[in-house]
């Protein structure tokens, strides 16, 4: 089997947009003996088994069985069983660009020194009209990117970053990283996140580049139960949360530092009123909407300190 890059879908409950992923892939231009599809399975209940085994007939499809519940076992799963030289990761309710493998390839075998993850370009495909409150920033939490149309290292992840719906790596990268740690990214329904970015992260201090380029471009549905503000106000708390998980998993503080650190933002905030008022008081206006999900944020990495910090 001479396989050169491993695509890895990581589903869980959605067998309704998992076919058109499926297909994407198989679409691809690059040539069918060069890449495997992976499939891993993480404890769904619905049809995914089934989904899977209509495409049986395809000798570079694979189905795996993740019985631990959480995208980062899903995903760790797929990359252990990888046979490719390279790995890369599509959401389940994602569609590739034709190209995108082989540009995915390109960038690896061209860019000196050698990219330790790429990834690119993220459109919305939605299936209800977009909000006049939800603004361009907002989108990230929908995990839309579109940074530039220049291909080019990001030197600021905190900045811009890749999304673990199309990103991928060399396989002895992740290796040797330990790949996604166990204590971010989605576990069944809650919102924490951040393991793609903080894998990013760990990836740089290795020396390694994160390289965008946008042909790598892929479709994302954003369903419409996730266009209201309850959706989003739960996304940014939560994304508050996965933002202390990150520090405390990068700069390991003690109890008395996560506490300080917490009563420290918790003074900052109860100083302005505004920031409270905005949090009570509705809006449609996109910039004060938008502020309002950063002070949740801000909510969000007060408790992510405290939950971690008390008995």
């Amino acid at each position: 089997m001479n396989i050169l890059i491993s695509v890895i879908i990581c589903t869980h409950n959605r067998a309704d947009y998992l076919p058109k992923a499926i297909q994407s892939l198989i679409d691809q231009h690059t040539p069918k003996d060069k890449y495997e599809i992976i499939v891993v399975d993480n404890c769904s209940t619905d049809a995914t088994k089934k989904v899977v085994e209509q495409f049986s007939n395809r000798d570079n499809v694979r189905y795996l069985y993740e019985p631990t519940l959480g995208l980062s076992h899903a995903r760790n799963t797929g990359w252990r069983n990888a046979n490719g030289k390279y790995v890369a990761y599509l959401d389940d309710d994602a569609v590739a660009c034709p190209a995108w493998l082989d540009t995915i390839l390109e960038v690896f075998e061209s860019v000196t020194p050698r990219p330790g993850c790429v990834g690119g370009r993220v459109e919305p495909i939605w299936e209800a009209s977009r909000p006049e409150w939800l603004s361009d920033w907002l989108l990230h939490g929908l995990a839309i990117i579109d940074w530039s149309d220049t291909p080019r290292a990001l030197t600021n992840l905190s900045a811009e970053w890749l999304v673990g719906a199309n990103m991928a790596f060399p396989l002895d990268v992740l290796k040797n990283n330990g790949g996604f740690t166990s204590g971010l990214d989605r576990v069944g329904n809650n919102l924490l996140s951040s393991g793609d970015v903080f894998l990013e992260k760990q990836i740089t201090k290795m020396g390694y580049s994160c390289f965008y380029h946008p042909a790598i471009s892929i479709g994302h549905h954003i369903f419409k139960s996730r266009l209201n503000q309850g959706w989003f106000i739960r996304r940014y708390y939560w994304q508050g949360v996965s933002d202390a998980a990150m520090q405390i998993l990068q700069e390991r503080p003690s109890v008395l530092q996560r506490l300080r650190s917490a009563v420290a933002k918790v003074k900052v905030f109860i100083k302005s009123p505004k920031k409270i008022r905005r949090l009570i008081l509705p809006t449609n206006d996109p910039e004060q909407f938008t502020q309002k999900c950063f002070d949740l944020i801000t909510l969000g990495q007060i408790y992510g300190l405290l939950r971690v910090a008390m008995p």
